[in-house]
């Protein structure tokens, strides 16, 4: 069994919207294989827990908007380190960087295909290294050496 097209509506939907709000790291797996309870994951995170709450709050604005559908569940708002939405078909995870690093939900669905994502959605991959690299070095130049 693979994805639904729908579910690969909505999965691409979702992503893009996530990349407008310059999320890290996006990309979905079809994991309609190994789980009964949905078709497809999608992962993005940010530096902090604002932009964490801004890419969940676009991604269901845009999710409502275009094409109708309201997540059945929505999660971890209060903390904004790990927020779910689950819309059955698909569930979006967006995490802080540092809860990404440390579940790090790509190891654990690996073995699932890669859902083909818009163009700018691929572009923020690399992203969450990078700022973490940027952030080192603004604290080394301002003679912080922790």
């Amino acid at each position: 069994m693979t994805a639904t097209d729908r579910s690969i509506e909505l999965i691409q939907a979702a992503a893009q919207a996530a990349a407008d709000k310059l999320a890290h790291d996006v990309i979905a797996y079809d994991v309609s294989d190994v789980l009964s309870i949905t078709d497809a994951f999608l992962l993005a995170s940010a530096p902090n827990d604002r932009q964490v709450k801004s890419i969940v709050d676009e991604i269901e604005e845009r999710l409502l908007k275009d094409l109708g559908v309201k997540p059945v569940r929505r999660e971890g708002d209060r903390d904004a380190r790990w927020v779910l939405l689950d819309y059955v078909d698909i569930v979006v995870h967006v995490q802080h960087s540092e809860e990404r690093v440390f579940y790090a939900l790509e190891r654990l669905w690996k073995d699932c295909p890669e859902i083909e994502l818009p163009a700018d959605a691929v572009a923020t991959r690399g992203k969450a290294e990078a700022h973490a690299q940027a952030q080192a070095a603004a604290g080394d130049a301002d003679g912080d050496f922790s």
